[in-house]
């Protein structure tokens, strides 16, 4: 009798132990690790806009690039500043460079990134 009784307890306590496992949740996560390729954009119809009253000073410099877009910056001066662009049509992008000078500008970098 002793020995069914032990059995008993013991499938008692599995099932119990059981039980409360099933009973766990744990929600679905995503992790992983990978790679992919990093291409440039090419930009072409490149335009320049001067200031009307002063044309020693750039308003503007407007393009086109090959490929949609999210948020786009150009710089003109080697280690100067960062300008802005804003979509203006489908792969069309214009950059407000108020304050750049013509004479120190000496590049046209554009930095371009899609979701």
């Amino acid at each position: 009798m002793r020995f069914v009784a032990a059995i008993a307890v013991g499938l008692v306590v599995a099932l119990a132990a059981m039980g409360l496992a099933a009973s766990n949740v744990v929600p679905g996560t995503r992790a992983g690790d990978g790679a992919g390729t990093i291409s440039g954009y090419t930009v072409s119809n490149v335009s320049y806009t001067l200031n009307s009253t002063n044309p020693q000073q750039l308003d503007s410099v407007s393009f086109t690039l090959d490929a949609p877009a999210n948020t786009v910056k150009v710089r003109l001066q080697s280690g100067g500043t960062w300008y802005n662009c804003t979509n203006t049509s489908g792969n069309n992008w214009s950059c407000n460079t108020s304050g750049q000078a013509v004479q120190p500008a000496d590049e046209l970098r554009v930095v371009a990134k899609s979701n």
